[in-house]
């Protein structure tokens, strides 16, 4: 699933950990956070995070080789 980063602090949404404090659930997608959801650490909006780019393992490279 997708991650996202807030602009701001730089904390990193999980989609597979959810949001405890929040009440987010695991395996909640980052595009049905509630609109009223803040970033846990600086109470920025969802509309300051970005997706972050997923790196490939050294492993899934070789196997695409």
């Amino acid at each position: 699933m997708q991650k996202y980063k807030c602009k701001v602090c730089g904390y990193e949404y999980n989609p597979e950990e959810g949001d405890a404090d929040g009440r987010i659930a695991p395996n909640t997608p980052f595009g049905a956070l509630p609109d009223d959801w803040e970033c846990p650490i600086c109470a920025e909006s969802a509309a300051s995070f970005y997706p972050v780019k997923e790196e490939k393992t050294v492993y899934e490279k070789k196997r695409m080789v």
